[in-house]
């Protein structure tokens, strides 16, 4: 009887790792910051029972281990977009949690199928809602009214070069180099053309969608939390994306 309740105890720990590891890798893989993660994780696994948890979160991976166990698991993190929704529904399955209103394994599903859902809102509507914006910024950089429908349509080109080239060619910054490239590009033309007026309001219009500014936020969070690592390392990658941003839109204006 002792032999099987060791097993209960294994397997109920086994499921209270792989739920905390999911909800950590959803939330690291949807613009939530590190710190966040893994206090996140660590209030899971002690709503569970966990007296004591140890959780270290990077941008490319999560390493969860507790007491009770010998093993150390690790998961990897290969892919990060930004997608609040499934940040703020993995916070409300912790908090849920924390109430007593669900099992392990009620998270467990719940969390399986937030990882698998697709974004809430459709490639057209995302889109649609980039070229609106971008529009706008214009605007708010004091841009011509006549300006307006020019940016939209310079924003909506770069934000589908920066999707569909970001499924096909998996290099890194290369997507928002050429959505960038194609944004100073259609920007150029469309001025030589008359359609538009002030070039440089078209570009800083179109190209501030692109801006990698939660991550910059983020890296900020997360070096006033005391991560550096997590704080270093997304500082370097926003700043590596603000580079190949403004790369595409100085290889244009330099060409034309």
């Amino acid at each position: 009887m002792k032999f099987i309740g060791e097993i209960s105890v294994q397997l109920n720990s086994n499921k209270i790792i792989e739920a905390c590891l999911l909800a950590g890798k959803i939330m690291l893989e949807n613009g939530a910051e590190t710190y966040r993660v893994e206090d996140t994780m660590q209030r899971m696994a002690t709503s569970l029972g966990i007296k004591q948890s140890h959780c270290f979160a990077m941008p490319t991976g999560i390493i969860f281990s507790i007491d009770e166990m010998e093993q150390t698991k690790l998961v990897r993190v290969l892919e990060r977009t930004i997608d609040l929704n499934k940040v703020a529904m993995v916070n409300n399955i912790s908090r849920r949690m924390a109430q007593g209103e669900i099992s392990v394994d009620e998270a467990l599903l719940e969390l399986k199928q937030i990882d698998e859902s697709k974004p809430e809102y459709p490639v057209w509507l995302q889109l649609t809602s980039v070229s609106i914006l971008s529009g706008w910024f214009l605007i708010m950089f004091q841009g011509k009214w006549a300006d307006f429908v020019p940016a939209m349509i310079s924003g909506g080109l770069g934000f589908t070069f920066l999707v569909y080239v970001h499924r096909f060619a998996k290099i890194k910054f290369f997507s928002e180099f050429l959505a960038s490239f194609v944004i100073g590009f259609t920007a150029i033309w469309q001025v030589k053309l008359g359609i538009g007026t002030d070039l440089d309001k078209i570009i800083i219009g179109s190209v501030m969608p692109l801006v990698p500014g939660l991550h910059i936020t983020n890296a900020v969070r997360d070096l006033m939390a005391g991560h550096l690592v997590a704080g270093l390392s997304k500082g370097a990658e926003a700043f590596l994306t603000a580079f190949a941003i403004g790369s595409g839109i100085a290889i244009v204006l330099s060409i034309y």
